[in-house]
């Protein structure tokens, strides 16, 4: 059985993006996985980088808990709102913070391009307002491109699946309960 992590990427508790994280974590614990599970809002750290990558921020209890977790998953799930174009800057924030340069010292001392998270896989779910075929075709998955191609892709976390989930605002109850009920049974695959 698999070894999951879940990131909650929003600023506010309680959000349709933790339910849709949680129907995730259901799927997969009925199915014998072993998830964790971190809402970022519920986190105590600072998400700003203050001296850049010049000199180590030490990591907050927090995020050296969430930093072991990930460390021994085997599978990482991101979910996150599309804002303002791109992911909530609690996210980028918590991206900065968790793969300073330090830690990747280890995987540094074994190879040149260093991927601590190799063999990993990993799921995007990324909700927005907007219908998600206006985004990837009309807009351009910008943020999508970020997290995926420049980040999670560098630090060995690959392959990557996308579940996008458009016009949250407009689906109502039943579009909803759909998504949640389609997260858990892709918790329940880890997939």
């Amino acid at each position: 059985m698999a070894r999951i992590v879940i990131l909650v990427g929003h600023a506010r508790k309680e959000t349709y993006g933790e339910a849709l994280a949680e129907s995730y974590a259901c799927g997969a614990r009925l199915a014998g996985h072993e998830v964790q599970l971190f809402v970022l809002s519920k986190l105590a750290f600072d998400p700003i980088l203050h001296e850049g990558f010049s000199r180590p921020q030490p990591l907050e209890p927090d995020l050296e808990k969430v930093h072991g977790a990930l460390v021994a998953a085997d599978h990482l799930v991101i979910v996150f709102p599309l804002w303002m174009g791109n992911m909530p800057a609690i996210l980028n924030g918590f991206i900065e913070r968790i793969f300073q340069p330090e830690y990747c010292e280890a995987e540094r001392r074994k190879q040149s391009f260093p991927q601590p998270l190799k063999g990993k896989s990993g799921l995007i779910v990324m909700t927005m307002g907007m219908p998600a075929l206006a985004y990837r075709c009309w807009y351009g998955p910008h943020a999508l491109r970020i997290l995926r191609n420049f980040v999670l892709w560098h630090i060995g976390v690959h392959p990557t699946r996308v579940q996008l989930i458009g016009r949250v605002e407009a689906i109502g109850h039943r579009g909803r309960s759909h998504w949640l009920n389609r997260m858990e049974e892709l918790g329940r695959r880890a997939a």
